[in-house]
């Protein structure tokens, strides 16, 4: 006899070493208060050339706020990716960056002490969510924070 090709329906189990509750989220304006050191992340196609004056416009508007930036990490999407049709779509729906990148802005994240992640991208909730829970703090979008 044949099995049925039919998806299980038994609840995956958890993965080891995750945690089943995300961490909480708070506000944008609550978590990037004076004082707060911050590594700073952006998201840009390989066609944008001024990615960098972005970045420290970016960087002086937080400054503005006294929010301090420990750390910047840049994603660039070649043309070699996916074609000219998806070159504004984020790499991950889950991450906006790719995992890589995320791994690497974690680990500068941890080097520095920075309190929180700031991407210059607006960030949907689901990755909020994800990326708060991958670094172990809050990560926000610059256009989520209030302006002073």
């Amino acid at each position: 006899m044949h099995r049925s090709r039919r998806r299980d329906h038994r609840p995956a189990r958890p993965r080891s070493g995750r945690t089943s509750t995300p961490l909480p989220l708070r506000q944008a304006g609550s978590v990037l208060a004076e004082g707060t050191g911050v590594v700073l992340v952006g998201y840009f196609s390989g066609k944008r050339k001024d990615f960098a004056s972005v970045m420290d416009t970016a960087a002086a508007a937080l400054a503005v706020r006294g929010i301090r930036v420990l750390g910047r990490a840049v994603q660039r999407r070649g043309v070699s990716d996916g074609g000219v049709r998806k070159m504004s779509w984020p790499l991950s729906s889950r991450t906006l960056i790719r995992r890589g990148k995320a791994q690497e802005v974690l680990v500068v994240r941890e080097a520095v002490g920075a309190d929180a992640v700031v991407f210059v991208n607006p960030l949907t909730d689901h990755q909020r969510r994800v990326l708060t829970e991958l670094f172990g703090c809050p990560a926000v979008s610059l256009a989520d924070a209030p302006a002073e």
